[in-house]
């Protein structure tokens, strides 16, 4: 009987499956383990409700109609504001550029056609995007990753990610996937974000990864300091 020659293991498959075990060397029982759900998704979770309760879609069309956008920009500062998502420089960045009504206006209605609008996501994250890059700025830019992504992360976890770029791009090159990054907010790179959710979901279904949240937070254990290989 002759035998097959003993191949070696993919080495895209083995990267991702250290990937793999390295988030269930955390967290045993993967999205359902009650230390993942302390440590990664509870507090997202909570802003997503947070946001939802102050600035849901008629909540937000009411404030919009009664021109109340400092109203509105406040509101999203300070659910954001309960989270670690953002430095600490982001944050100020933020309540600076959205403190008057020259900035809070463009900023509120952005926001609701990022979220709540019917047009295809890249021609809202696109606007939106042209939105913060037009703020004005004191000291730390407004145009940012995590500030393109922050909101509609919070807002809805089921179709918006969130893109730290550093911890991002190791966890990509972890993972063997080609991520494709730009530092300046664009469609391309937030597309290949999407793309490599989409991968890791596939990757990771039997856990039962459940929307954004679960996605972003594997790739945060995969690419941060605070979780040493």
């Amino acid at each position: 009987m002759k035998l097959l020659p003993v191949t070696k293991k993919d080495p895209v498959e083995k990267a991702r499956l250290q990937c793999r075990r390295k988030f269930l060397h955390y967290f045993k029982k993967g999205f359902t383990d009650a230390t993942y759900i302390d440590w990664e998704r509870q507090y997202k979770l909570d802003a997503h409700f947070s946001f939802q309760q102050e600035l849901n879609k008629a909540e937000y069309e009411r404030l919009i109609k009664a021109k109340k956008y400092n109203e509105i920009a406040a509101k999203a500062v300070r659910v954001e504001s309960r989270t670690n998502l953002l430095f600490s420089f982001e944050k100020m960045a933020l309540r600076d550029a959205v403190k008057e009504t020259a900035g809070s206006r463009p900023f509120a209605l952005g926001l609701y056609d990022y979220v709540y609008g019917d047009d295809h996501l890249e021609n809202r994250f696109n606007a939106f995007s042209e939105i913060l890059a037009q703020l004005q700025r004191k000291q730390t830019r407004v145009h940012t990753w995590p500030l393109q992504t922050v909101f509609g992360f919070i807002a809805n976890p089921e179709e918006h990610i969130f893109l730290k770029p550093r911890v991002t791009q190791v966890a990509a090159e972890k993972y063997s996937y080609p991520f494709i990054y730009k530092s300046k907010p664009n469609w391309e790179t937030y597309k290949s974000l999407i793309d490599f959710a989409g991968q890791i979901k596939q990757d990771v279904d039997d856990l039962k990864p459940q929307d954004y949240i679960d996605l972003q937070s594997f790739i945060w254990v995969m690419g941060s300091d605070e979780y040493p290989d």
